[in-house]
């Protein structure tokens, strides 16, 4: 039984010189290049994480960047909305003034024509009553003085009263 749990010296001689020369030859087929392209492919995984925070920190640089657009954006709008603001209220307070300008001066107007009218008015009421007045005393006369005397009193009277130069 013994011989069987123990090997051969030949046999272990012959199964390390295999396994030895299948080691050399895979060190040299297969390791070699199983560790190059390990290697390289460390490296294309390094560089792409290199390239993957660089473009990382350029997106950061981008949306920084973009902030800062957007918020002169923002301020360049409220500047031209509190321009555009204050462009109305001026011209309306401009159209306000001039409307009270043009209200004011058809107000004076309309006191002149109304001024105007009411001269005319008293004018004519002045001219009526006069008229008015020349009848009822022409017609008085008419009446008194149907008779001769009293015309020749009348006018002697008048005559009198009147101071001739």
């Amino acid at each position: 039984m013994d011989t069987l749990l123990t090997p051969a010296f030949g046999t272990v001689f012959w199964a390390s010189i295999a396994f030895i020369s299948v080691l050399v030859i895979l060190r040299v087929l297969a390791w070699k290049p199983i560790l190059n392209a390990l290697e390289s492919r460390e490296e294309s995984i390094g560089k792409a994480l290199l390239e993957a925070e660089k473009a990382r920190e350029e997106m950061a640089n981008l949306h920084a960047n973009n902030e800062q657009l957007l918020s002169e954006a923002r301020l360049k709008r409220d500047a031209m909305l509190k321009e555009s603001r204050d462009m109305a209220n001026k011209v309306v307070a401009e159209a306000k003034a001039k409307a009270k300008i043009e209200a004011s001066k058809e107000v004076e107007l309309a006191r002149e024509a109304i001024q105007i009218e009411r001269k005319a008015a008293v004018a004519e009421l002045k001219s009526e009553v006069a008229q008015l007045s020349i009848d009822i005393a022409e017609r008085l006369l008419r009446e008194e003085l149907k008779e001769s005397g009293k015309q020749k009193d009348l006018v002697d009277k008048l005559i009198q009263e009147s101071t001739l130069n």
